[in-house]
């Protein structure tokens, strides 16, 4: 049986086995990406182009949607790309560089909730110190530090990952690489052990993040519960439950795909879970911030009245005629 030096490649999970279901697999893909892309796209675009939006909670919010447009590029594409060529195969380096990315990815994500937290507690909770504690500086490196934690996070599981004898095979019952499933290839016990190892230490760390976005929570829930005027605490409810439910998707999905009982575990409810958790949140997220936002959703009938400006399908008879134009556009 070969051992980890000598695959040069991985099979990943046919997810049909004739070629109209390998079309439609493709084209149901095809469509949920650019649905991610273009929801995240519209964000990252306001956030940035409007100077309305340059503060610090659309500061990361505009992290979060590159975040989620990397997660989703880093699985579907070739998921795609093997079934509309009718493969399986992905290369060594293919494979590991994928599970560096995810991890990367998925851990600078879950490292941004949490800074995201911390800066709804202190708009709520310490209003008057806001500006100080979430300076445009102070703002830059908690964004560095989650992405630079991503990044330590990603080098040390994929090293641990890829460190270990691989002798059962090299067919994975995933549509992209995933620890979970490499780990099933191993062919030591030991091995097996010390991978698993390091990611339960992983999810300790991952626990500890949680833990501190509830306590944030539990307070800023006090803090709104006493406000006087019912239109405060709907602001600060609109622009809070967005983000726990982001998180709340976000832990429940990942949670649950590495900690299920072994009993649970099967092929189907395996791929239910990774597209769950891999898939859905990235275009999901931006229909969840969107949806109670009105600044937000300003900015992108502004983003969006523009585009059809530029495309000529608006006319323009005077400044003041754009104006108005401008206006009744975005109350509508």
């Amino acid at each position: 049986m070969p051992n980890s030096s000598s695959i040069s490649e991985f099979l990943l999970l046919a997810l049909a086995d004739t070629r109209q279901l390998q079309l439609l697999h493709f084209w149901l893909f095809l469509g949920i990406y650019l649905a991610a892309v273009l929801g995240n796209g519209l964000i990252s675009t306001a956030v940035a182009c409007d100077q309305r939006l340059h503060t610090p909670m659309y500061f990361f919010l505009l992290n979060l949607a590159l975040l989620d447009l990397g997660c989703i590029s880093t699985t579907l594409p070739k998921s795609m790309a093997n079934a509309l060529w009718d493969t399986r195969s992905i290369s060594y380096a293919g494979c590991a560089a994928q599970v560096f990315f995810l991890v990367f990815l998925f851990s600078s994500e879950y490292s941004l909730l949490t800074v995201m937290s911390y800066d709804r507690y202190v708009a709520i909770c310490k209003p008057l110190h806001y500006g100080i504690l979430l300076g445009s500086r102070a703002c830059a490196t908690m964004a560095a530090a989650a992405w630079g934690t991503g990044v330590l996070h990603a080098l040390l599981l994929t090293v641990n990952t890829f460190s270990i004898r691989l002798c059962q095979r090299n067919s994975m019952d995933q549509f992209f690489c995933e620890m979970a499933q490499i780990f099933k290839l191993s062919c030591s016990q030991s091995d097996y052990l010390r991978a698993s190892g390091i990611i339960y230490f992983s999810i300790c760390l991952i626990f500890g993040c949680f833990v501190f976005i509830v306590l944030s929570y539990v307070q800023i829930f006090r803090a709104v519960l006493r406000m006087p005027s019912e239109q405060g605490r709907h602001k600060a409810f609109s622009t809070c439950l967005p983000h726990l439910t982001v998180v709340s998707l976000f832990v429940s999905t990942g949670t649950f795909a590495y900690l299920k009982p072994p009993s649970l575990s099967s092929p189907s409810l395996d791929l239910v879970v990774a597209i769950l958790y891999s898939v859905v949140p990235p275009v999901l997220n931006p229909l969840i911030y969107s949806m109670r936002n009105q600044e937000l959703k300003d900015a992108l009938k502004t983003g969006v009245f523009w585009v059809l400006v530029l495309g000529g399908s608006v006319p323009l008879g005077s400044v003041t005629g754009l104006r108005d134009s401008l206006t009744r556009f975005r109350d509508n």
